[in-house]
C-alpha cells in the first residue's frame, strides 16, 4: 500500500515547519524533530533541565504552525484540578509538572492516558494530541514514577554551549523581534490523517531487530517498561512516516533514544542504539561532549558561582553541575581530578544553601 499524494503533501508540509524551527532556534533540532514525533504518535513528551532554554517557545511556535492554541500552566503542590481549563485545547505545555499534589496527579493521568478531563463529578473528553511538560528533574517520590512513565518521550534540555553563543545571539535576537509566529501551514485534521495511517507502516523486517535491541539494553541494566516497550514500536513507525517511507528500516529506530527511564541510562541506550543506524545507514545521534567541552563547562560554573543570588539560582547552578556529574560518570571515568572537582563545588554549594534557604 502506497501512502496517497495527500498524506505525502501532509508529510512534506510538516517537515517544512520543523526545518523552518531548526532555522530559528539554536542547536534545538533534537527537540524539535521530538515534538513533531509526538504530535503525529499523540504520544507525550517531558523536558528535562534548567529554566530558559526555549522549552515552551518551541511548543507554543509548533502549536501555531497546526493552528492550535497552546494551554501553558506553571504546577505547584496547591495546584487544583479545575485550573486546568483544557477542554479545549490541543496541545498543553505544564512547567515543574512534578511539583503537584495527588489530586491533580489523578487528573493529569486520565488526560494523558484517555484523553478524559475530571473535575469533580464531571466528566468531560478533550480533543488533546499531545502533552509536553517540563521539569528540572525526574521525581524521587514513587507515588509520582508511574505518572511520570506515561511520558513516552524524553529529552536533557541543556543551554546551548560557548561555541555556538554567536548563533544564539543572533537567532535569539530575531525571534524577539518577531510580533507574532507565521501563520500555520498545517491543520490538526492533517495530524490526524497522519495518526490514521501510521498503522500501516511495515515493520515486520525491523522487529527481530527491535527485540534483540531490547535484549541488550536489559543486559546492560536499562529498564523499560512494557508499556514503552510496545509504543516504542508507535514512535518507529511515526520516524519511517515523517520520512515518507512504508516501511521501518535501522534508521528509524533513532526515537528509541528518547525513551529510557533516567538521564543515566540514556547513555547506555544511545550507546547500544548507535551502532545500528548506523549500520543500517543512519546518521549519528546527538553528538557525546568532548572532555575539553566539560572542563570549560565547569570553569565557566565556577566564575559564575560567586555572582549567584536567590535559591532559584543557586537550584539551576546545582542542576547544571549535576548534569555534569553524569557527563564525566559516564563518559570519562577514568577523570578522576574533574570529577572531584565537580564533587567538591556541589558539596560547597550544598552547604550553602543549608545555609541560607533552609529554615
Amino acid at each position: 500500500m502506497s501512502f496517497s499524494p495527500d498524506i505525502l503533501a501532509t508529510i512534506d508540509r510538516l517537515q517544512c515547519v520543523s526545518s523552518t524551527l531548526k532555522l530559528r532556534f539554536a542547536r534545538r533540532d533534537t527537540a524539535i524533530d521530538l515534538i513533531a514525533l509526538a504530535l503525529v504518535c499523540r504520544e507525550h513528551l517531558l523536558f528535562l533541565g534548567s529554566q530558559g532554554t526555549a522549552k515552551s517557545e518551541l511548543v507554543a511556535r509548533f502549536a501555531a504552525s497546526i493552528q492550535c492554541e497552546t494551554f501553558q500552566y506553571l504546577l505547584t503542590h496547591f495546584t487544583h484540578p479545575s485550573e486546568l481549563r483544557v477542554s479545549q485545547n490541543r496541545v498543553v505545555f505544564l512547567d515543574d509538572v512534578f511539583q503537584v499534589n495527588s489530586a491533580i496527579v489523578n487528573t493529569l493521568i486520565g488526560l494523558i492516558q484517555d484523553r478524559v478531563l475530571r473535575n469533580e463529578t464531571e466528566r468531560q473528553t478533550v480533543p488533546l494530541i499531545a502533552l509536553f511538560a517540563a521539569s528540572r528533574t525526574l521525581p524521587e517520590d514513587l507515588s509520582l514514577r508511574a505518572f511520570s512513565d506515561r511520558f513516552l518521550l524524553r529529552t536533557v534540555m541543556t543551554p546551548v554551549q560557548d561555541a555556538s553563543l554567536a548563533e544564539l545571539l543572533e537567532k535569539g535576537a530575531a525571534l524577539e523581534g518577531e510580533t507574532a509566529p507565521p501563520e500555520g501551514s498545517l491543520t490538526p485534521e492533517d495530524l490526524d490523517d497522519l495518526y490514521r495511517v501510521l498503522p500501516t507502516v511495515a515493520v515486520d523486517k525491523i522487529s527481530p531487530l527491535y527485540q534483540g535491541l531490547l535484549r541488550h539494553l536489559r543486559a546492560e541494566g536499562v529498564s523499560l517498561s512494557d508499556r514503552r516497550i510496545i509504543k516504542g514500536f508507535k514512535l518507529i513507525r511515526a520516524a519511517a512516516l515523517l520520512e515518507g517511507r512504508e516501511e521501518a528500516t535501522p534508521c528509524d529506530l533513532w526515537p528509541i533514544a528518547h525513551v529510557w527511564s533516567s538521564p543515566e541510562e540514556s547513555v547506555a541506550v544511545r550507546d547500544v542504539l548507535q551502532p545500528l543506524i548506523e549500520d543500517g545507514g543512519g546518521t549519528a545521534l546527538e553528538d557525546r561532549r568532548s572532555l575539553e567541552d566539560l572542563r570549560e563547562d565547569l570553569e565557566l560554573l565556577l566564575r559564575y558561582a560567586p555572582h549567584l543570588r536567590g535559591e532559584e539560582r543557586f537550584t539551576a547552578h546545582l542542576s547544571a553541575l549535576g548534569q555534569l556529574r553524569r557527563e564525566i560518570t559516564l563518559h570519562f571515568p577514568s577523570s578522576t581530578e574533574l570529577l572531584a572537582r565537580v564533587e567538591a563545588e556541589v558539596e560547597r554549594i550544598v552547604t550553602i544553601m543549608d545555609h541560607r534557604f533552609t529554615k
